[in-house]
């Protein structure tokens, strides 16, 4: 029997396989779709201190290998999350984690939900790819002294365990790793949508409300394999790597660049038992292969 448990920065997870935000909704949705006890975490889709309506309609479009979006991180706020969606939770899901994804407009709103939330989930992911509203609208996760004070900021309002999920457009991740390393993080989540636009020919018109969103799927996991590969490169925080994430392989491929654990996104939409389909196809792949822990194909490329 090959172990399958990982610790993500002190989250222990029964599987290696987690779910993504903003895919899987609140973690109840898909109750009866899959089976649960093969899941290691469910991540919430985003939590900020008000309501928050999101983008304009349309707000997907399925493009060749993938699909933009631009949700805009609809949510009901904290306190909703909280008094009702938690509890609904923790009353249908039995032993697999709950993370909560959050963002905010400002360095205090990310504290203040990270404060509010105190230790009713199992763990905080910060997102990161939002604008600084108080600094002119630009992206937290695009400057890495930015970077790096909000992190600081909701490592002193927590004592979850904390991953900060880093945006794939800079040129180097290095500094943005190491900023987070600096300030506190406990682990990583790689990578976020990449930012994208689809034109309507006929009318000359962009097809989302929003103009632009962001590109998930299978297009982008070559991006993800080598991001994680330049992170794990450069610290020793566990990762929990996402992007086009719809077989085995795929995740057999994230752990080998260097992940800890993988999360299935976008897969999850067009057939919803992917995430235990992919942790049987880890757990034959390490037994063929002969290892006795998943842990054991973190890094472990022959390079």
């Amino acid at each position: 029997m090959v172990n399958m448990e990982v610790n993500l920065g002190g989250l222990r997870l029964q599987s290696p396989v987690a779910v993504a935000s903003g895919t899987f909704g609140y973690g109840t949705e898909y109750v009866g779709a899959l089976d649960y006890s093969k899941l290691g975490a469910i991540t919430a889709k985003g939590i900020r201190l008000a309501p928050w309506d999101g983008n304009p309609m349309p707000r997907h479009c399925e493009v060749f290998g993938g699909m933009v979006n631009a949700i805009g991180l609809q949510g009901t706020g904290v306190e909703r999350f909280m008094s009702i969606t938690l509890p609904y939770y923790r009353s249908l899901v039995k032993d697999v984690p709950l993370i909560a994804n959050i963002w905010g407009g400002d360095v205090s709103e990310y504290a203040e939900v990270a404060r509010r939330l105190g230790g009713a989930v199992d763990a905080i992911e910060m997102n990161v790819s939002c604008p600084n509203v108080k600094a002119g609208g630009h992206t937290f996760g695009q400057d890495p002294a930015v970077l790096g004070e909000v992190v600081s900021a909701v490592r002193k309002a927590t004592r979850l365990p904390l991953l900060v999920k880093l945006a794939p457009n800079v040129p180097s991740i290095a500094p943005y790793v190491r900023a987070c390393e600096d300030a506190g993080a406990d682990a990583l989540s790689m990578i976020n949508t990449l930012p994208a636009m689809v034109i309507d020919i006929e009318s000359r018109k962009p097809i989302l409300g929003n103009v632009t969103g962001g590109l998930s799927g299978r297009c982008v996991h070559p991006v993800a394999v080598k991001l994680v590969y330049d992170a794990h490169r450069v610290t020793k925080l566990p990762i929990l790597a996402m992007g086009g994430v719809y077989t085995a392989a795929d995740a057999i491929e994230l752990m080998l660049a260097g992940a800890t654990a993988v999360a299935v996104g976008t897969a999850t939409f067009s057939s919803p038992s992917t995430a235990a389909e992919v942790y049987d196809g880890m757990s034959e792949y390490c037994e063929r292969h002969g290892f006795q822990s998943v842990s054991e194909l973190t890094g472990a490329i022959h390079s």
